[in-house]
C-alpha cells in the first residue's frame, strides 16, 4: 500500500502592545519568530509583530537559525543573532534519510506527547487569486485531540472526530472582497488527507512513503550544528513525479525534528477533473505546497507551537480560462492543557466548510495582530 496522498490546495487596530523582532544584522523583521511567555505561544506577523503586553515578564524568543533570547522584562524591540555554526564545505556530511524517517515514525508516540489533549489556538486563512487576497479569516478557537497523532484507521472510515475537534470560540475577521475569479472551485471533497495534515505524524509517513519508492531518490545532508541540534537540508526525487525540497532541525539527544520545512513541487502532474460545488466540472492543475511545524519541550516530550500550509501555482482550467490560486492556512497552539478522550461538546463539522459552522462564544486573551497587508485588506472591506 502506498503512503502517498498528494497535497491538494485548500480549499479594526488591536489596542495590546506590540513587541517587534528583528535581524540583529540586516534590521529586517522576523516573520514567525516564536513568543513563549509563562506557558502562552505568539508567533511575529509577516512584518516581525506580535501582540504583547507591557506586564509581560519571562519572555523567550526564538527563530530559526538564531540565538533565542530570554527577557526577564518586556522589551518593544528585540534583535535576534544568527546562530547556525555552518559547516565548512569539506566537513558537511550525508544522512540517512531513511533510516531517520522510519525511526521517527516507528517511535513517533515515545518523542511527541501523546495523550488526549485541549489546545487553545488561533487559526488563521487565506486565499488569493492571480496574486490578490480575497478571502481572509482568523479566529480563536479551541483543538481537541485524542492522541497527537494521526489514526489512518479512523481516518480511513472518516471518524473524524474520533482524531480531532475543533470549536470556533471568537472570529475576529472574517473579509471577503469580489474576486475576478473566472469560475466557483469550491468542492466537498474533504478527506482522510485533509485531515491528516493537521498531523507531523501524517506528514512523517507521506516523505517516508514518497522515499521508499523504487525509483525514488533522496539525499540529505547535514549543513550546520548547534549543540545537540542539525540543521538537515533535504531533496527527494519522488518516483511519481514529485520533487520534495526543504530543510529540518534535528535534536540528536532526543532524536525529534523540532522544526520541518519542506516544499511539495507538484506541477509535473497533468490536470485533473473536478467538480464544484454548483456541480460544474473544471480541470485542476497541482502546484507546489509549503508545509511547515514546529514543537517545543515540555515536560521531557515535545509539543506542536505551530502549524503551517501555503499552496501556490494551483491553477483552475474552465472553457479554456485559466486562474492561479494561492492558499494559506495557520495554526498557533498558543496554549495547552491535560483533556479526556471525550473531547469537545461543541465542535466543528468537517462535512462541510468550517466556516459554515455555529459559533461559540468564550472569549480570552487577544492573541492577534495584523500585518500591514492584512489591514490594509480589512480597511478596504
Amino acid at each position: 500500500m502506498r503512503y502517498i496522498s498528494i497535497l491538494i490546495l485548500f480549499s479594526v487596530s488591536i489596542q495590546a502592545q506590540k513587541l517587534q523582532v528583528l535581524d540583529a544584522e540586516n534590521g529586517k523583521p522576523l516573520f514567525n519568530a516564536r513568543i513563549i511567555i509563562q506557558d502562552q505561544i505568539l508567533y511575529t506577523n509577516d512584518d516581525g509583530f506580535a501582540p504583547v503586553e507591557s506586564t509581560a515578564a519571562n519572555i523567550e524568543v526564538s527563530a530559526v537559525g538564531y540565538n533565542k533570547v530570554n527577557l526577564a522584562l518586556y522589551k518593544s524591540t528585540i534583535k535576534l543573532k544568527p546562530s547556525v555554526r555552518e559547516l565548512d564545505e569539506v566537513k558537511i556530511r550525508s544522512v540517512d534519510l531513511k533510516s531517520l524517517f522510519e525511526d521517527l515514525h516507528q517511535n513517533y508516540n515515545k518523542r511527541y506527547y501523546d495523550k488526549p489533549s485541549v489546545y487553545d489556538i488561533t487559526y488563521k486563512s487565506k486565499s488569493f487569486n492571480n496574486d490578490q487576497l480575497f478571502f481572509m479569516v482568523i479566529t480563536e478557537a479551541k483543538l481537541w485531540t485524542k492522541s497527537n497523532s494521526y489514526n489512518y484507521k479512523d481516518g480511513i472510515r472518516k471518524k473524524y472526530d474520533d482524531i480531532l475537534q475543533i470549536q470556533l470560540n471568537n472570529v475576529k475577521y472574517k473579509k471577503e472582497a469580489k474576486s475576478d475569479a473566472l469560475f466557483n472551485a469550491k468542492t466537498n471533497d474533504f478527506n482522510h488527507a485533509d485531515m491528516g495534515d493537521y498531523f507531523f505524524s501524517f506528514e512523517v509517513s507521506r516523505i517516508l512513503g514518497n522515499m521508499k519508492l523504487k525509483e525514488s531518490k533522496s539525499s540529505g545532508k547535514i549543513l550546520a550544528e548547534d549543540g545537540d541540534e542539525q540543521l538537515i537540508k533535504v531533496k527527494v526525487k519522488s518516483e511519481n513525479g514529485i520533487i520534495i525540497e526543504g530543510e529540518f532541525k534535528y535534536n540528536k539527544a532526543d532524536k525529534a525534528i523540532t522544526f520541518y520545512s519542506m516544499n511539495y513541487q507538484q506541477a509535473g502532474y497533468k490536470p485533473y477533473n473536478r467538480t464544484n460545488t454548483d456541480g460544474k466540472e473544471f480541470q485542476y492543475q497541482l502546484g507546489d505546497v509549503l508545509v511547515t511545524y514546529e514543537f517545543y519541550k515540555k515536560n521531557g516530550t515535545y509539543l506542536p507551537s505551530m502549524k503551517r500550509k501555503e499552496g501556490s501555482k494551483f491553477y483552475v482550467i474552465y472553457e479554456d480560462k485559466k486562474d492561479e490560486r494561492k492558499a494559506v492556512t495557520e495554526i498557533i497552539y498558543n496554549t495547552f492543557r491535560e483533556s479526556t478522550k471525550k473531547g469537545l461538546e461543541n465542535r466543528v463539522d468537517f462535512s462541510k466548510s468550517i466556516w459554515e459552522n455555529i459559533l461559540v462564544k468564550d472569549d480570552k486573551e487577544n492573541t492577534i495582530l495584523l500585518s500591514k497587508e492584512e489591514q490594509e485588506f480589512v480597511d478596504r472591506m
